[in-house]
């Protein structure tokens, strides 16, 4: 059977409250794990993005999405219930917040992934960085067009400029999907991560790290204190979450 480690690691950064929500289910057949970076009014971002976490996890543990179509369908859905939690409280008006989850069919090897945002997904296959989503923003719409170059994403002063989180009504909702669902083969592992952690580390780096620890744990605590010493001249840095989901091993014949 297909193993499923995960570990999770959260601070809270130079800000009162902390913005990012994340959480993951499991059973013998399914995984799904989701991260959510939220903002607007007092607290709106924090409130966005449990939401957001919770309503996924629980409506995906009802019908799990197998494939990639079924996990975009769910994202419009907790979109809805962001929705409707911002109409519950004129405090609330104004929060929205990225997504960006991921879903295992252990049963029949495959992967797939859903995102809104600039909250990223990073596949490694055998210790090699495969694919990552593309951001939902000003920058990354601006680097696509060959305005700026690829390492400004981290840099730009209006890198955290969204086109789309949810929170925005249905009609105005941009996400993507990867196309298809992908086949578990080798060893997989999985990050999902706030801006407060991609912003400072590259493509290499994590791929580095990644390649010095033996766990998922070992790996988080590694990019824990990469992160820390970047962001030690800035009393004021962003929070940062990231969750790490190792999978392993191969199929029941």
């Amino acid at each position: 059977m297909i193993s499923v480690r995960t570990a999770m690691l959260s601070e809270p950064g130079g800000r009162e409250a902390k913005e990012v929500g994340c959480g993951w289910w499991n059973q013998e057949a399914h995984l799904c794990a989701v991260l959510a970076d939220g903002a607007g009014g007092h607290q709106g971002g924090q409130v966005a993005s449990r939401l957001a976490v919770r309503a996924l996890l629980a409506r995906f543990s009802q019908t799990p999405a197998a494939t990639a179509a079924e996990l975009a369908a769910l994202v419009r859905e907790t979109n809805r219930a962001v929705l409707d939690g911002r109409a519950s409280s004129p405090g609330l008006a104004e929060m929205y917040t990225t997504i960006v989850c991921l879903s295992a069919d252990l049963r029949q090897g495959t992967i797939s992934w859903a995102h809104c945002g600039d909250s990223r997904l990073y596949w490694f296959r055998d210790g090699r960085l495969v694919e990552r989503t593309r951001d939902h923003s000003l920058v990354q719409a601006l680097v696509d067009a060959g305005v700026l170059e690829e390492e400004q994403l981290r840099t730009h002063p209006r890198r955290s400029t969204l086109q789309s989180a949810l929170g925005m009504q249905e009609g105005e909702l941009t996400l993507a999907a990867q196309p298809g669902s992908r086949p578990i083969e080798g060893a997989n592992v999985f990050l999902l991560c706030s801006d407060g952690v991609w912003e400072h580390l590259s493509d290499a780096t994590l791929e580095d790290l990644l390649g010095r620890a033996g766990s998922p744990d070992y790996w988080l605590a590694a990019i824990g204190s990469s992160i820390a010493q970047a962001v030690r001249p800035d009393a004021t840095h962003d929070n940062y979450t990231a969750l790490a989901v190792w999978l392993t091993g191969a199929l029941d014949d």
